[in-house]
């Protein structure tokens, strides 16, 4: 009796801890959850908020304007919507098959010590800080695109427009190299990891079938990656979008659309790190904060298309429900 009375109290007891540890599990998690969404529309209305003005005087023309004209407060966001995208479509054009090489490498060809060695190496580099990005770009890599890589892309692909104009240190160019350079260790990472949880049986079957590792590869590693390369892309592509104080040391802050890679340009994220603590008026202000909301809105459109990209891959797989 002694000891049914005992399991009897033991069970109570631990179907107790076990309810308000279920209980307390459900509360943090669902706080944690409204915390973020709660943040997420903080900032957004902030943002709103702070463009409410632009936006009354300039509607949504501001979007296609051309314009950032201070004395006459005159603002236009398409310069900085050109030279957004454009550096970034740059950036995933260079790092995406750079990391997705270095992952492959690493993963599947690189010995043990190697692999560790370089992938540290690689990772380490997301940790640099951009501003020091920033200056190695000035000091260093602006100089060397300018001698030696534009040159040639000017010599050889001149008859395109994005590779004609007089080559130079800062630009649009530089600004995607910078941009690909901070790109590649966030891709390669994640495409890493990926290939890693490939089942090795897979890999071993399509060997002893005949295929060759180039085969194997295609068929079996990038084939069953590909939603989770898809959202390391967009990832990559975030990063691209945001970047603002690197960008803004070696882009050269001009305000224009031109077709050159070479010239001068702006993105959103530089033309508001280079302007909000100078602004001069509340419509300059606003604008700044205009700039903003749009990019908010290119984020969370990417987003988006990143699920809907991701979805789509996991339907089209085997299996996929």
């Amino acid at each position: 009796m002694a000891t049914v009375t005992a399991t009897g109290e033991l069970r109570g007891g631990r179907r107790l801890r076990d309810w308000l540890g279920d209980r307390i599990l459900i509360f943090v998690t669902a706080g944690a959850s409204l915390v973020a969404l709660g943040l997420i529309a903080f900032i957004a209305y902030k943002i709103l908020r702070g463009a409410h003005l632009a936006l009354s005087t300039f509607g949504i023309s501001f979007i296609w304007g051309t314009a950032w004209d201070t004395n006459k407060n005159v603002f236009g966001a398409l310069p900085g919507l050109y030279g957004t995208a454009v550096t970034s479509l740059m950036a995933l054009l260079i790092a995406t098959p750079l990391a997705i090489a270095i992952a492959l490498f690493l993963s599947e060809l690189a010995p043990s010590g190697i692999r560790l060695v370089v992938g540290s190496l690689v990772e380490m580099l997301a940790a640099i800080p951009t501003v020091v990005l920033g200056l190695w770009g000035i000091l260093v890599l602006g100089p060397f695109l300018a001698d030696h890589v534009e040159p040639w892309l000017h010599s050889t692909l001149g008859f395109i427009p994005l590779f004609g104009g007089q080559p130079g240190a800062s630009g649009i160019f530089v600004a995607g190299v910078i941009l690909a350079i901070m790109a590649v260790p966030i891709i390669a990472s994640v495409c890493r990891e990926l290939f890693v949880t490939v089942p090795p049986e897979q890999e071993e079957a399509a060997l002893a079938l005949g295929a060759t590792r180039w085969e194997m590869v295609r068929g079996v590693v990038l084939a069953s990656s590909r939603p989770g390369i898809a959202a390391a892309v967009i990832l990559g592509l975030g990063r691209a979008l945001g970047e603002a104080i690197a960008v803004t040391q070696v882009i050269g802050a001009a305000w224009g659309v031109k077709w050159s890679l070479f010239v001068p340009g702006d993105t959103l994220a530089s033309r508001i790190a280079g302007q909000y603590q100078g602004a001069v008026s509340k419509l300059q202000i606003s604008s700044l904060f205009y700039l903003a909301a749009i990019l908010l809105v290119i984020g969370v459109v990417t987003n988006l298309a990143a699920q809907l990209i991701v979805r789509r891959f996991a339907y089209a797989r085997p299996g996929g429900s």
